[in-house]
């Protein structure tokens, strides 16, 4: 059962990220924009039965919830807390020999563009960790040509700032490393 270590805001208000002493996943990143797209995960579906519960995005030791608009705080956390320290750790998800808790990993993209390759160890290195440190990530959906779609999950999903700086600064990046021509699209 994972205890949590922290939580801390995000530069989004209506999402915050528990820090875990015990990861719920093994590099498996699971993002859920609604109750009913969690229904196959113990842990997502405990969190959206609380109410209140906009989104789930949950990776190795953390878990960013982002609530309503209109809910509280004060009134949410403690009741997010009780299903969190209750899930199973992905060790002993993996031993007890439970798909569920292990699965449903959001797919990779592949493809035999060699800039793809190059694509992700970019935003691995330099783009993803502080994604991570505000309690989101993101995944790339799709390369063709010379435009690259990518999808924000956790707290980035609906942060203004994702869309907006953020966005330019991975285009940018990508622009000069990459290819000159690609346009980042965030979908």
């Amino acid at each position: 059962m994972p205890k949590i270590s922290d939580i801390q805001e995000t530069p989004n208000p209506n999402a915050v990220k528990f820090i875990l002493r015990e990861p719920v996943t093994s590099g498996v990143a699971r993002q859920f924009g609604s109750s009913d797209q969690a229904q196959t995960d113990d842990l997502a579906k405990s969190l959206f039965e609380i109410g209140d519960v906009a989104s789930v995005f949950y990776m190795d030791n953390m878990i960013t919830v982002e609530k309503a608009e209109a809910a509280d705080w004060d009134k949410l956390l403690p009741a997010l807390a009780v299903p969190i320290r209750a899930a199973q750790s992905a060790g002993a998800a993996h031993s007890n020999g439970d798909p569920s808790a292990v699965g449903g990993a959001i797919a990779a993209v592949t493809s035999d563009d060699p800039r793809l390759l190059q694509i992700n160890e970019i935003l691995d290195e330099k783009v993803r960790p502080y994604l991570m440190g505000d309690g989101g990530y993101l995944e790339v959906l799709d390369l063709t040509e010379h435009t690259l779609k990518i999808r924000y999950q956790g707290a980035c999903g609906t942060c203004p700032s994702s869309l907006t700086g953020t966005l330019m600064a991975i285009e940018s990046m990508l622009k000069e490393q990459v290819d000159p021509e690609l346009e980042v699209i965030a979908v």
